[in-house]
């Protein structure tokens, strides 16, 4: 096989190229590594590169295979967002505010290696997480490779761009508002938030709203990596199969009043309603009521408490940006009162939200309420209008980090410009493996992986 395309291929597939002896870890390494020295410069994916562990890392790999010895990604370079620990590296969450190295690798990142993955480098998020976007004073911004003047989302921008544009075979992210169906929306890419807790974890994360997944190109690639850091739940087997017809509620009611939402955006989300119906699911319009203004202030109070004791646990806060400080300024000034109402209020909201899945296994809704951002088009603006924008924009998401539910982000086409379209399909709970049957359903009826980015194609 060709090398790009073998960076193109998606972690499954590389693993089956390695299995068969087409292509060595070595080779496949070698070309990744090329791909983010002629590229990354520009896009700005990845923090750290292990370039001399990758290699030696490859080395080792196609000496196990020469053994006979065989591991479910044996030699596949996979990347990792900069929250996750690394061994002897300090865990930066998007900043230059942290010098203290971990002591030891993160739970995912520890799986992933004894799954015989190899870690070809840390990629870029916003500052603590808090953004769609992937900026930042000191780091500047990561890119889109679809476009260079637009956002690849986040906060795992860096992830998304890093698979999007052939640097690895799959990426790991982060979810507490969105941050992996965000970038994925925005980079042609598939990516899912599991049900809270279903990938590991180390501690509660943002009061229980974050939930680690996968960034992949392909459905299959996602399944791999879930059964690699769940074992016993037969993700792969759900990937290949398509499921019983479902009962597919769609809806485009934002969480809260008077958010539009672009004409492109609700015709990818119609279009993708169409096809589920030709393909055998009983597809129902149906906009449930979410307790728009109790439910989303309660998020609100979360993410801003979220920011203040993110702050707090670096080690230098005076080196954050401004805005950064400005957010986490906004959570230690609300009322204890308020954190806890707000984390008293998940039970019922959770209650609410999951009476949908009574009469239905999926809900079909957006992603964001439009394409994805421009570079700094948010840089003018005051931090609060800014924090109200980034809401509207990311209405449709939030709401399942609270109840914590299954939700992914499926490519659903491009812009008339030719920027990425996505749809989210959120499962009942603890379901994930629906949602898995379903985007591969839609995968193999509306392939999305051959069209790539036109300045990364070679």
């Amino acid at each position: 096989m060709d090398l790009t395309d073998a960076c193109f291929a998606g972690a499954a597939r590389q693993a089956d190229l390695l299995r068969t002896g087409e292509l060595t870890s070595r080779e496949l390494i070698e070309a990744c590594l090329r791909r983010i020295d002629r590229h990354d410069r520009a896009l700005n994916a990845f923090r750290l590169v292990f370039a001399d562990q990758a290699r030696a890392d490859a080395a080792h790999a196609d000496a196990r295979r020469a053994r006979g010895e065989d591991a479910p990604l044996l030699g596949v370079p996979i990347a990792v967002k900069e929250d996750l620990a690394l061994r002897g590296l300090p865990t930066t969450t998007g900043t230059a505010a942290v010098d203290t190295p971990a002591t030891a690798d993160a739970t995912i990142v520890r799986l992933l290696r004894d799954a015989g993955a190899i870690i070809i480098g840390r990629t870029r998020m916003p500052e603590l997480g808090l953004w769609p976007y992937t900026e930042s004073t000191w780091a500047g911004a990561t890119r889109n490779p679809w476009s260079p003047d637009h956002s690849p989302g986040g906060s795992s921008g860096g992830s998304a761009t890093a698979v999007a544009a052939g640097l690895a075979g799959a990426a790991i992210g982060t979810d507490g508002a969105g941050s992996i169906r965000i970038p994925s929306a925005c980079t042609g890419l598939f990516g899912l938030k599991p049900h809270r807790d279903h990938v590991p974890l180390d501690g509660e994360v943002w009061t229980g709203l974050v939930a680690a997944g996968p960034i992949t190109r392909h459905v299959r690639d996602a399944a791999l990596l879930l059964d690699v850091l769940t074992p016993g739940h037969h993700h792969t087997t759900a990937a290949t199969e398509d499921p019983s017809p479902l009962r597919i509620a769609v809806s485009l009611r934002p969480w809260g009043p008077g958010i539009p939402v672009t004409a492109e955006v609700r015709d990818a989300v119609l279009d993708t309603a169409g096809l589920l119906a030709d393909l055998g699911h009983d597809v129902t319009r149906l906009d449930p009521e979410m307790h728009d203004l109790t439910g989303s202030t309660a998020f609100a109070a979360r993410y801003l408490h979220c920011a203040a004791t993110s702050e707090a646990t670096v080690d230098h806060p005076d080196r954050l940006d401004h805005r950064t400080r400005q957010v986490a300024k906004l959570g230690r000034n609300l009322p204890r009162a308020a954190v806890r109402a707000a984390l008293d209020h998940a039970e019922t909201l959770t209650a609410h939200a999951n009476r949908i899945f009574t009469d239905h296994d999926l809900l079909l809704t957006p992603v964001l309420t439009r394409p994805p951002l421009r570079i700094a088009e948010w840089r003018r603006r005051p931090t609060i209008p800014a924090l109200l924008a980034a809401a509207r924009m990311t209405t449709f998401l939030h709401l399942w980090n609270v109840t914590g539910n299954p939700a992914a982000a499926v490519p659903a086409g491009h812009t008339r410009t030719g920027l990425p379209l996505a749809v989210q399909l959120v499962g009942a709970p603890h379901d994930d493996n629906t949602v898995l049957a379903t985007a591969a359903q839609l995968e193999r009826a509306r392939p999305w992986t051959d069209r790539r980015p036109p300045a990364y194609t070679d």
